[in-house]
């Protein structure tokens, strides 16, 4: 899927390329499913940080099977399934990738399930566990937590020993966000969420807040930390970059903490080797299962990101070639 002008996701028109060849260090992939990600239609609008020249693939995560080693690759053979990532070019059906960029999937993982981890399960890593330095029985405050990076994060946070508070906009992410393990689940429709949570913690307050969402969730979080907390700015799918309220950061004595999960990981290889070590580890020990909400073929990406907009998505939504 093409973008050959910035604007819409319906800019983007499926063509048929030259298949690509792995150069020295690379892969050639064969995408049996891309996982779908807000910052896509970002991108195809050029309002992403990353700003790739016209004409692009979007797509930074995917999984398939390996086809093609190039020289001086090594741990890679042909039919090895694997799940790979970049800053674009994986709606499409081929693909040639760093091997670096690459790792062997699970087993007991579908190509969707491999499609849906890699981008959510490493923000959710970076974030809480190298960003925050969850401990195990801290209480951990997730917004936006039936989606992609928040479903990921209460998982994460649940295999890692606290307690997880998960504020959600219906009652099918309530049962959502509860099935994959967290103990307390806000609707913040109905509730002023940073009341609640200082009701269940009796004043206290939570040691990490994981916002993805921002505006006045940020504001909110803030005022729900405990003394010394944490508060992650993952992204703004609120659509509002709110202003930090320092003189609550002041008297909280609490850290307000930014993240960027995948130039975490580039910028440091070896702690990305840490991330990925990581996680990989808990989704051998099945403690870690990537939730696939929808699935669409390539030809329907368009439609599919716009499930992606309407917020009504529960995990990840995923195209399969």
């Amino acid at each position: 899927m093409i973008v050959e002008e910035l604007g819409p996701p319906e800019t983007m028109q499926l063509q048929h390329l030259p298949d690509p060849e792995a150069g020295p260090g690379q892969l050639h992939v064969r995408i049996r499913a891309t996982g779908l990600n807000f910052p896509d239609i970002l991108m195809i609008a050029g309002k992403y940080q990353h700003k790739p020249p016209l004409p692009f693939a979007p797509g930074m995560e995917a999984a398939g099977e390996v086809i093609g080693v190039g020289d001086g690759v090594e741990g890679f053979a042909p039919g090895d399934r694997v799940i790979v990532g970049g800053k674009g070019g994986l709606y499409a059906d081929q693909c040639v990738v760093p091997a670096e960029e690459a790792m062997r999937m699970p087993d007991h993982w579908s190509f969707e399930e491999g499609a849906a981890f890699k981008s959510a399960y490493m923000t959710a890593w970076v974030s809480l566990v190298e960003r925050g330095r969850l401990q195990p029985g801290e209480k951990v405050l997730i917004h936006g937590a039936a989606g992609g990076v928040g479903l990921a994060a209460v998982e994460l946070a649940h295999a890692l020993g606290c307690e997880v508070f998960a504020t959600v906009g219906s009652e099918a992410k309530r049962d959502a966000v509860l099935a994959k393990g967290a103990d307390h689940a806000i609707d913040h429709r109905n509730v002023n969420f940073r009341d609640e949570v200082m009701r269940l913690t009796q004043d206290r307050g939570v040691d990490v807040a994981y916002d993805p969402v921002g505006g006045d969730f940020l504001f909110q979080s803030i005022r729900s930390i405990a003394w010394g907390g944490r508060v992650l700015v993952i992204g703004f799918a609120g659509g509002t970059i709110p202003d930090v309220p320092a003189n609550y950061a002041l008297l909280k004595s609490c850290s307000v903490i930014g993240v960027r999960a995948g130039e975490f990981v580039r910028r440091d290889r070896l702690a990305g080797a840490r991330v990925w070590s990581g996680l990989l580890s808990l989704a051998e020990e099945r403690k870690l299962n990537p939730s696939v909400y929808r699935t669409f073929p390539l030809e329907d990406a368009v439609e599919a990101l716009a499930v992606i907009s309407s917020r009504e998505v529960i995990g990840k939504v995923v195209l399969t070639v």
